[in-house]
């Protein structure tokens, strides 16, 4: 197959969306039923595409349908070429009357429970047509998402960026992390306390992939001290919350995350050597839907009355 062929007519974008489906369904009679499509059509189209390609898209196993190599490679172009068609969509749609369109945020735990909020609320307010999608993950399971136009913009801690091409970041405001603990732990009766000293109880920490948690083994590692033994890996701030009210555990969370829980109270434990900047990573080569431009001028807005407040 050249490349050329792709071009010919012969392959439909109806085969790019079923190639999709499969892969997310999991099956050609679960495709079908997600696509509304008989079962024997979907298989036909199936045939259609591999036979187009010149290779096998998938394989059929005891749990389903699994992507071959070449079946990975199609998939994942054929979810950008998708993606883009629907922002081409929503580009056309915005210019037409500003008020609909959808803008889905990828975030991180930094930014999520004070500025998103606030942001989302004045988006809506001033278009209330506009659909907002919140997906938390972490950075690296965010980053291919919004490659490939899944996600508009990720919202939280800047991460380092590194050798990763096609993007760009912007700092909206500076929000220190504390370490957290109940008004009645037991380490806040402890003189002169230490990051040694608060070793001596449970943790709960982000998961090992989080740029928040190797910055924090950096700082223990400075102070020449392994990782505490009684330990939860965790990234639900609801769980955490939970964990440090519930079960007495000492967290590592963005300030304004700790000062909106009544029932949490910062440690006298500076974490000056981890970075404070919240913002957003954005595409740098694909231009923002309206509704993405719009959310992100929310979120500068909303970013400078949050440093206002707490300035």
């Amino acid at each position: 197959m050249r490349a050329i062929d792709l071009l010919n007519g012969r392959l439909k974008l109806r085969h790019l969306v079923l190639v999709v489906a499969i892969a997310d369904e999991g099956s050609v009679l679960r495709a079908a039923e997600h696509l509304r499509l008989a079962q024997p059509a979907v298989t036909r189209s199936l045939r259609e595409v591999e036979h187009v390609l010149g290779v096998d898209l998938f394989t059929r196993g005891p749990r389903g349908m699994t992507p071959t190599l070449f079946g990975e490679v199609f998939v994942e172009h054929a979810r950008a070429v998708l993606a883009e068609l629907r922002r081409a969509g929503e580009r056309i749609s915005g210019l037409a009357d500003g008020e609909v369109g959808t803008v889905t945020i990828g975030t991180l735990l930094a930014g999520s429970n004070v500025l998103l909020p606030r942001a989302i609320a004045a988006l809506k307010k001033a278009r209330p047509g506009i659909t907002v999608i919140v997906q938390e993950a972490t950075f690296d399971a965010q980053v291919p998402r919004l490659l490939e136009g899944e996600i508009d913009l990720i919202l939280g801690r800047l991460n380092p960026i590194g050798d990763l091409h096609g993007l760009r970041q912007l700092t909206l405001y500076a929000e220190p992390v504390r370490l957290v603990a109940r008004h009645d732990h037991p380490a806040r009766s402890r003189p002169d306390l230490t990051l040694r000293d608060l070793l001596d109880y449970p943790w709960v920490l982000p998961i090992e992939q989080t740029a928040l948690r190797q910055e924090l083994e950096q700082l223990f590692r400075a102070e020449g001290l392994a990782l505490p033994s009684n330990l939860v890996e965790c990234t639900s701030i609801l769980t955490v919350r939970t964990l440090v009210h519930d079960a007495g555990m000492i967290a590592a969370l963005p300030e304004l995350v700790a000062r909106t829980d009544a029932g949490l109270a910062p440690l006298p434990v500076p974490l000056e050597a981890v970075r404070r900047q919240v913002g957003v990573t954005l595409p740098d080569r694909r231009p923002l839907t309206p509704s993405a431009r719009l959310m992100l001028d929310h979120l500068r807005t909303q970013a400078a009355e949050l440093t206002a407040q707490t300035g």
